[in-house]
């Protein structure tokens, strides 16, 4: 029998919870809850996650009723992280088998971490289940993981749920300073090119924190060390380039930007 369910999900980038309604479906409460399923984020967009807590819909009204609660009745299923998931990128290096038996090895960037894995865009056909090995880029530690999740993003690219054989809370350390806040903003840059010619140039911010940001389709810039000007409407801040993504990697055509007026905040959002 067809069974509505409500399901509480949370946004990855941040503490905004969604309640989204699954209508006549067929699955336990169990396998609702084992599921990754697709909500909008209002301020994040499209996200696909596994629910915190659920229940069918006709309890879940009484299931957090104090009442109900006290006496243990029909209390929604709750589900536990083991750590925190955060919105780092860091560049790894992905090696093992396809499922068609061929090696590969393939460079990516990370989306979510915590101590026990995380979640990564990956072109390799793998299955779930799979041993994979991943690389810290920047530590050059590295791990031998769990094929734990297989989904698709809203571009229809594979995301992969990697989980580490053993916690390693470490792993990904020496990123940044800080957690960067995944939001697109449009902004204007202002520098000088290879030939020393001033430019001025619409770009997108991708994410953002006190001391950085990370931009795409800034097509002047040649070499780290520039100072270019960033104006988002009246505002504006000086920002050094720090990497420039080399063609045929993950952050092709994206810029990294270090803050040179780190009190100044011109996103819009709230930074930590």
């Amino acid at each position: 029998m067809a069974t509505d369910y409500i399901v509480r999900l949370k946004c990855p980038y941040g503490d905004r919870d969604q309640l989204l309604v699954l209508e006549r479906r067929s699955e336990t409460l169990k396998q609702i809850l084992e599921t990754p399923w697709d909500f909008e984020c209002p301020i994040h967009g499209v996200q696909r996650e596994l629910p915190l807590e659920g229940n069918e819909r006709a309890l879940w009204a009484s299931a957090k009723s104090p009442s109900k609660q006290a006496n243990g009745t029909n209390r929604p299923v709750h589900r536990t992280r083991a750590s925190k998931r955060i919105s780092v990128h860091v560049p790894v290096s992905v090696s093992g088998r396809a499922k068609n038996e061929t090696s590969f090895r393939e460079e990516a960037t990370t989306l979510l971490v915590n101590a026990n894995g995380g979640l990564l865009l990956l072109s390799a056909g793998v299955a779930l289940g799979d041993t994979i090995t991943v690389a810290n880029k920047q530590t050059r530690q590295e791990q031998e993981c769990r094929v734990a999740y297989l989904g698709r993003d809203v571009h229809g690219k594979q995301r992969v749920g990697i989980a580490f054989n053993r916690p390693e809370p470490q792993f990904w350390r020496a990123l940044r300073r800080e957690t960067r806040i995944s939001k697109r903003i449009r902004v204007s840059v202002r520098g000088s090119d290879h030939s020393g010619q001033k430019f001025v140039q619409k770009v997108c911010v991708v994410d953002v924190s006190r001391h950085g940001a990370r931009v795409e389709d800034i097509g002047y810039l040649t070499r780290p060390g520039q100072t270019i000007e960033v104006r988002r409407f009246w505002q504006t801040a000086r920002f050094r380039v720090a990497w420039i993504g080399a063609i045929g990697t993950p952050q092709a055509g994206q810029v990294g930007v270090s803050a040179l007026d780190p009190d100044k905040n011109i996103w819009g959002i709230r930074l930590p």
